[in-house]
């Protein structure tokens, strides 16, 4: 595949334009930067937003009428709305604005599934999750006395989708998938899951941390419970996120952090909490960060993941195919539908030692366990190199990849 095949719609080099950090040299070498499932890059529209906030209208939410305090409870709450029509919520009220997924898992655990586990109950998840999809969930079920049971993948990296279902016994309390594997880019069936766990009043939730960069998410479409997604991975700023619960949950649900702002009155002799989605919002929160996720859905929508899509699936391809060619290199993860994430070995060179001397060409990829432990253990590795791109990269940095890591690979010979 040549270095041109993209969507004549979309512009890439007008597209990086926008993000200053693509311009850097890393060891004297033009960067490039595939490391996005880690954290995205972020464009000037969404580090001005920040700056502007700053600038022109820091002060607290909800907390003085001042101009000033409504101008800043106004970028917050807009944050909530783009949220809210960025993965068509049915109310803007079913989104609670978090510091990223684990902290939305967290809620959904201490708040939502705790209160509900009984010893012997159990909640189900799958080999290829993040920790912060698995981690949350041990806890509350150690302190229950109940467990958690993980669903098989195959060695292609494709959930089994039948296991999944024959493991949604009566004693399930909950169910778990990611939407997109941040190890491997399976994009899991959420949609058919769901049908499943509504058939059994199991809810689900779904980690999106990994989706929402690539595609559009429509969580009246998918038919699950909860859905989680993390700001700085699709262009906002660390500590930013949101959960997506639907409305008769989050009624259910006690508040999972006590303070300020998530209260109607406080009295010694018993506090009334807000109604939802603020009882779970106590505290100050980042709202800067809000205001720069803000920024980051409206360039999103201004590109359009048609385009999006287009120009990521041919990245995917083209780095595939480059990989290939490699001697002795193992891509980990191949499965029918994926985003653009590989995760590969090279036979006889240490992950890490591949990762640090790609880094001198200039090269950002991740090396290690990608906080999928269990997922490792699935594979017999400890570790893999994992290339993960965005719709700012391009098919010349796919090559200046595949050549740096010709040239390292002969080091380690």
């Amino acid at each position: 595949m040549n270095a041109q095949a993209s969507t004549p719609a979309f512009d890439v080099r007008r597209v990086r334009a926008d993000f200053p950090l693509l311009a850097r040299t890393v060891h004297g070498k033009p960067l490039v930067y595939f490391d996005n499932a880690n954290t995205s890059q972020k464009p000037h529209q969404v580090i001005e937003a920040v700056d502007r906030h700053y600038r022109e209208h820091n002060a607290n939410v909800s907390r003085a009428v001042h101009l000033l305090g409504e101008e800043a409870t106004a970028a917050y709450e807009g944050a909530r709305d783009a949220l809210a029509r960025f993965i068509n919520a049915h109310s803007r009220n079913e989104l609670v604005l978090t510091s990223g997924t684990t902290q939305s898992a967290n809620l959904v655990a201490y708040s939502f599934v705790l209160p509900r586990l009984r010893p012997g109950d159990a909640i189900l998840t799958t080999t290829m999750e993040h920790h912060a999809n698995i981690v949350p969930w041990q806890i509350v079920a150690a302190r229950a006395g109940a467990t958690v049971k993980a669903a098989p993948i195959d060695a292609s990296g494709e959930l089994i989708v039948e296991r999944f279902v024959e493991m949604l016994t009566p004693e399930v309390k909950l169910a778990c998938v990611t939407h997109v594997s941040n190890v491997l880019g399976t994009v899991n069936p959420v949609h058919e899951l769901a049908k499943e766990c509504r058939r059994r009043g199991i809810p689900l939730f779904v980690d999106g941390s990994q989706a929402a960069p690539h595609r559009p998410v429509d969580v009246q479409a998918l038919g699950c419970d909860f859905y989680a997604l993390t700001g700085h991975k699709m262009l906002a700023p660390t500590g930013t996120g949101a959960l997506w619960a639907k409305k008769e949950h989050l009624e259910a649900m006690p508040p999972f952090f006590g303070g300020g702002e998530m209260i109607r009155e406080v009295r010694f002799s018993g506090t009334t909490f807000a109604e939802p989605p603020h009882r779970f919002e106590a505290g100050t929160p980042n709202i800067a960060g809000f205001a720069g996720i803000g920024a980051a859905i409206a360039y999103v929508e201004s590109l359009g993941f048609e385009a999006i899509r287009a120009h990521e699936r041919a990245l995917l391809d083209h780095a595939t195919a480059r990989l290939r060619e490699v001697p002795g290199l193992r891509i980990v993860g191949e499965a029918a539908e994926k985003e653009p994430v590989i995760s590969f070995l090279v036979e006889g060179a240490q992950a890490t030692d591949l990762a640090t001397l790609l880094d001198l060409e200039g090269v950002a990829v991740r090396s290690g366990h990608h906080c999928a432990h269990p997922l490792m253990q699935f594979y017999g590795v400890p570790a893999t190199l994992r290339a993960s791109l965005a719709f700012y990269n391009t098919h010349e940095e796919v090559d200046a990849f595949a050549a740096a890591l010709d040239k390292v690979r002969a080091l380690l010979r």
